[in-house]
């Protein structure tokens, strides 16, 4: 494990290159309920916003559990991930879901101007909620690092 394990650094920049995040809640039934959406980081925290009546939002009402993953690579020896566990804490106030909104938006349409991101994220504001993930335990692995060996 330690062999492939990213630093703090290498972590912070596999992060920021990555577009889409997979999010897994809880159900209702105790099955994983899994998406793919974009994110931003705010304060060294994923945080996404989303649909309030989402199927995601619901389970994280219910029970904040949450799990995030992003990860590259088709081949063995080019597999690179974090995994994140811990609680989703929910904003619904306006404010915060505009600020949280407009940052995932940047983030994702760099070519957009600030002016109409944040007119989107104005009228996105009033149906979504806003989700920051608090980790309890991050977990990597790079299997560049192995140099081709097992």
């Amino acid at each position: 494990r330690d062999l492939i394990k990213m630093t703090n650094d290498e972590r912070t920049a596999f992060i920021a290159g990555q577009k889409s995040l997979q999010v897994a809640t809880i159900n209702r039934d105790g099955t994983p309920h899994l998406t793919t959406l974009w994110f931003d980081v705010v304060d060294d925290q994923i945080v996404f916003e989303t649909f309030t009546k989402s199927q995601k939002i619901r389970n994280l009402e219910r029970d904040p559990r949450i799990a995030c993953l992003l990860e590259d690579g088709t081949d063995y020896d080019q597999l690179r991930g974090v995994q994140i566990n811990g609680l989703a804490k929910l904003h619904t106030d306006h404010e915060t879901v505009h600020r949280l909104a407009r940052g995932v938006m940047a983030r994702n349409n760099p070519e957009v101007p600030i002016e109409m991101l944040d007119q989107a994220a104005e009228t996105m504001a009033a149906k979504r909620t806003a989700v920051v993930v608090e980790a309890s335990s991050v977990v990597t692995w790079d299997h560049r690092k192995l140099g081709g060996s097992y």
